[in-house]
């Protein structure tokens, strides 16, 4: 049986879940294109 205590327990690890997931994807929107990616997607485009 579930109380309200365990409900608000896996509530508040559910969200710290979503903050650090969230956390982590706007850290890695952050991260630069590194050289080798650009420098493939300039060949592509040359072929193009």
């Amino acid at each position: 049986m579930t109380t309200k205590r365990d409900e608000r327990k896996k509530a508040a690890l559910d969200k710290q879940i979503d903050e650090n997931l969230k956390r982590v994807y706007d850290e890695e929107l952050d991260q630069d294109i590194p050289d080798r990616f650009l420098a493939l997607l300039d060949k592509l485009r040359e072929q193009e």
